[in-house]
């Protein structure tokens, strides 16, 4: 297996030590936790861990499931199934990455294999669910395609029931030599699918059938960003009202409004996360935002922080609170735990996971965090 051109970086070494073994209950007061990573390291798939609310500390489980290169995951709403990105170049000889669902046993927090198809496009970078648990969907950044799938009985998949192929690029030459879908997110009411188009400057936008997984290109098809900018992750508010786009190269959240009706996404604001005296390069990675939808949480990579914004409950908007250490380098993706209280980092190039304590009412977070090793993380799903 190739190493996925898309990350661009130079990696750490250090390896996953695990205590424990999968099938140890958690402790009552632990949730679990499923962490995805790059296992052109030393790990070999998906890892188990309990996390403790009331102290933010993690216990190893063991690995869950040994699968190539599970980057990114999502549980189904009914907490059964997992679906994995496995973000490869080929599978069964041809060039295309593949989508992988599990059964989990969250009692014992162990992984079945259900099934694995391909994603019709190399590195297959993010998955998503829609609502109903019943239809999934897959960016491949390597291939610039997008791609959905119906979920059956037992969390097994069918081969693909829409296709999109994208073509074209964007100003930089660099980064945007093609197009690279980057995520998929289903609109709140479950009528629509986004995909973010790095590549092309773009979300691409669909109507989705949930009764049979098929998209169809909506009116309006797309929304733009600013040229060389490259949306690379996506979330909506609580309330399905707004939208916050991270951008990849311009390091900034774009404020969006969505409109639900028509499907439509309309620029409102958008702020720099980067130190404006920050001289060198920067990478806008991922968001978060709290479920009472008061605070947003987004990384930036190479300065390799994590920017604390309130939300404004009339319009959307975002007040930048507070740049801090994300407690490793280059951040992968970031997660609120159930309880509110904690933000966990995955820290791809210094090999952690990172825990930072919350205080809920304020929004603030703590620092120094916590730390914890794991070779190339790229994940995290509350179980």
């Amino acid at each position: 297996m190739r190493q996925i051109t898309r990350r661009g970086f130079v990696f750490g070494s250090a390896a996953l030590s695990v205590v424990g073994r999968v099938g140890f209950a958690a402790e009552k007061e632990a949730v679990p936790l499923l962490i995805g990573t790059q296992t052109s390291g030393t790990s070999k798939g998906i890892y188990a861990y309990s996390f403790s609310e009331k102290t933010g500390d993690l216990t190893a489980l063991g690995l869950a499931a040994e699968t190539a290169n599970p980057t990114f995951l999502a549980l189904a709403p009914d907490g059964k199934t997992l679906l994995v990105a496995n973000e490869l170049d080929k599978f069964e000889g041809k060039d295309s990455g593949a989508v992988s669902t599990f059964t989990l046993d969250r009692t014992k927090t162990r992984l079945t294999k259900v099934n694995q198809v391909a994603s019709l496009g190399g590195g297959t970078c993010h998955v998503a669910f829609d609502h109903t648990g019943r239809d999934a969907f897959a960016a491949n950044y390597g291939g610039g395609s997008a791609a959905s799938f119906a979920v059956g009985a037992g969390g097994m998949l069918s081969p693909a029931v829409s296709f999109f192929q994208y073509t074209g690029h964007g100003p930089n030459k660099e980064r945007q030599e093609a197009p690279h879908a980057h995520r998929v997110t289903v609109s709140p009411d479950n009528r629509f699918l986004l995909v973010n188009d790095l590549g092309l400057d773009a979300i691409h936008i669909y109507r989705l059938d949930a009764s049979t997984a098929k998209l169809v290109p909506n009116e309006p098809a797309e929304w733009r960003s600013a040229p060389g900018t490259g949306p690379r992750a996506l979330r909506f508010h609580p309330n399905g009202k707004f939208a916050y786009c991270v951008t990849e190269m311009a390091s900034s959240v774009v404020v969006l409004r969505w409109d639900s009706e028509r499907g439509a996404l309309e620029t409102v604001q958008e702020i720099v996360m980067k130190p404006a005296d920050f001289k060198g390069e920067t990478s806008g990675d991922d968001i978060t935002i709290d479920r009472e939808g008061r605070f947003a949480y987004a990384t930036d990579r190479f300065d390799d922080i994590v920017v604390t914004f309130s939300i404004s409950p009339s319009d959307g908007k975002l007040t930048l609170l507070n740049r801090m250490p994300c407690g490793g380098k280059v951040p992968r993706h970031l997660s609120l735990d159930p309880s509110g209280h904690w933000l966990l980092v995955a820290n791809q190039e210094s090999d952690n996971i990172s825990v930072l304590a919350r205080d809920p009412k304020t929004g603030k977070l703590t620092d120094p965090g916590k730390s914890f090793p794991l070779s190339r993380p790229q994940c995290l799903v509350f179980a």
